[in-house]
C-alpha cells in the first residue's frame, strides 16, 4: 500500500511538470512569433518615411512642388516631406541620396540633375530595400518606377490645341525648339505638327522655316521672331517648346503692334508671363504642376511599399496622375494626363 501511493504521487507529480512545461513551451512559441513579426520589418503606412528630392531646394519650381509634398502628407498623416540642396549640382544631390540612405528611408522620390551620374547611388538605395520612384528621370534604370507628367505626343497635340484655338484655326504658322538636337522639344514640336494635319487642315505649316532655334534664350526667342515676323508678313502663329520662347516671340509681337493679329503659346511658367498673359499679348501657356507630381511620386512609393501589384491604367487619386499607362516598350515609366492651360484667369493661383 505505502509502495502503491508514492507511485501515485510520482505519477501526479509528473503530470504537474509536463503539464507547466507545456504551458511554458506554448507561451515561448508566441514570444518567438512576436520576435518574428517585429524582425520581419512589415510597417503600416502611417510608419513609411517618404523623402522627396528635388533638383534643388530654392528653385520657384521646386518650392511649388513641396507646397504639393506638405499638402499630401497633412492629408494623409503620412511621414513625407521634401529635402533638397541648396543649389542644382548632381554632386550634392547624389551625397544627400546617400545620407538618406544611411539613415534608412523607406522610400525616396527623386528628380534627378544628371541621370546617369545618379544611378550608381539609386542602385545602393535599392539594394538597401528603398523603394525609389523618379519624376522627369524616364533614362534611368535603378528605379521602381519614373512618373512623367505626359507623353511627349500628347503634350505636343496639347500646345497645337491652344495654338490653333488662338489663331482661330486658320493660317500659316512655325514652330521653336532650344536646339534641333533638344529631343523633348523637338518631340513636341513634330506631335504638333502631326496634330495639326489631322485635325487643323486650314493651318499651314511655313514651308521655308519650319523649324527655329531659340537656344533657351528669351532674348535668342525674341529676336528670331522679329526676323520672322519681318520676313513672313502671314505669319500668324509661332509654336514654342522652351519656356523661353513664347515669352520672347511675345515681346516681338507686342513690339511690332501685331498683338491680336500673331500668336504663340507653348511652356511658360506663371509668375514671369503673368502681365502678357493679363494683357493679351498670350492668351494661354502650357505646363505641368510640380505640386501635383510631388503627390504623385509620394503616392506610387506608398503603392510600392505596400506591395500592391502596379498596372495600367493606374489611378493615383492626384489630379493629372488618375490615367497613368506604362509608355511603349517600357515596364517602369508612367504617363499622366497632367498638362495644365495658364491663362490671364488663372495665372496668379499657381504661386511659381
Amino acid at each position: 500500500m505505502k509502495n502503491l501511493k508514492k507511485v501515485l504521487s510520482i505519477l501526479v507529480l509528473a503530470a504537474m511538470v509536463f503539464s507547466l512545461v507545456a504551458c511554458s513551451g506554448q507561451g515561448g512559441a508566441n514570444e518567438t512569433d512576436s520576435s518574428e513579426e517585429k524582425a520581419s520589418g512589415e510597417k503600416s503606412s502611417e510608419d513609411y518615411e517618404i523623402v522627396v528630392v528635388p533638383k534643388d531646394s530654392s528653385n520657384p519650381w521646386f518650392v511649388r512642388m513641396e507646397t504639393g509634398v506638405n499638402e499630401y502628407a497633412e492629408e494623409t498623416g503620412l511621414n513625407a516631406y521634401q529635402k533638397g540642396t541648396d543649389e542644382i549640382d548632381a554632386t550634392k544631390q547624389a551625397q544627400l541620396v546617400q545620407d538618406l540612405i544611411a539613415q534608412g528611408v523607406d522610400a525616396i522620390c527623386v528628380v534627378p540633375v544628371d541621370p546617369e551620374s545618379i544611378e550608381p547611388v539609386l542602385k545602393q538605395a535599392r539594394e538597401a530595400g528603398i523603394v525609389v520612384i523618379a519624376h522627369e528621370g524616364a533614362s534611368l534604370e535603378n528605379v521602381d518606377y519614373d512618373i512623367e507628367a505626359f507623353s511627349n505626343q500628347g503634350y505636343g497635340a496639347f500646345i497645337m490645341d491652344n495654338l490653333a484655338e488662338a489663331m482661330g484655326e486658320e493660317g500659316v504658322y512655325t514652330t521653336m525648339v532650344a536646339n534641333v538636337t533638344n529631343a523633348s522639344h523637338n518631340e513636341w514640336a513634330d506631335a504638333g505638327v502631326e496634330h495639326q494635319k489631322e485635325k487643323y487642315p486650314n493651318l499651314t505649316l511655313l514651308e521655308a522655316e519650319p523649324r527655329v532655334e531659340s537656344n533657351d534664350n528669351g532674348d535668342t526667342a525674341y529676336n528670331v521672331a522679329k526676323e520672322l515676323l519681318k520676313k513672313y508678313p502671314d505669319l500668324k502663329g509661332i509654336m514654342g517648346t522652351s519656356s523661353y520662347d513664347a515669352p520672347g516671340v511675345a515681346r516681338a509681337i507686342q513690339e511690332l503692334g501685331l498683338t491680336g493679329k500673331v500668336f504663340t503659346t507653348g511652356t511658360g511658367m506663371p509668375a514671369d508671363n503673368a502681365e502678357l498673359l493679363k494683357d493679351g499679348v498670350i492668351k494661354s501657356l502650357t505646363l505641368w504642376d510640380p505640386a501635383q507630381a510631388g503627390k504623385a511620386m509620394i503616392s506610387l512609393a506608398v503603392s510600392v511599399l505596400d506591395g500592391e501589384t502596379v498596372e495600367a491604367p493606374l489611378d493615383l487619386e492626384v489630379e493629372g496622375y488618375t490615367n497613368l499607362q506604362f509608355r511603349e516598350g517600357s515596364k517602369t515609366v508612367l504617363e499622366g494626363e497632367g498638362q495644365i492651360i495658364i491663362d490671364a484667369d488663372n495665372v496668379d493661383s499657381f504661386g511659381f
